[in-house]
């Protein structure tokens, strides 16, 4: 991976996201299914000037949907979850 913009698709603002960044200094992102934890470490300091201590990361699998009798799959995705440095926050608005 060579641009970090590429590798953090976006952040995911859940209710669950919400009480783990409140709670535990935890944020939540969609991620680029090739990256590693390493790789997400970096990008995530170098976009958010931030300190990461922890990085966990989950495959997830697309749904089988259908669309006007089609039936069909929506893309599979990879999650990381984030633990930033006590003190640090990321401001998402």
């Amino acid at each position: 991976m060579k641009n970090v913009y590429d590798l953090i698709r976006n952040p995911l603002l859940t209710e669950k996201g919400s009480i783990q960044q409140a709670d535990h200094n935890k944020y939540f992102f969609k991620v680029d299914v090739r990256a590693n934890k390493k790789e997400i470490k970096e990008a995530v300091e170098k976009i958010y000037n931030v300190k990461v201590t922890k990085v966990h990361t989950m495959n997830i699998m697309g749904k089988f949907k259908r669309v006007r009798y089609q039936p069909g799959r929506t893309s599979d995705w990879k999650k990381a979850i984030v633990t930033l440095k006590p003190g640090d926050v990321i401001d998402f608005t």
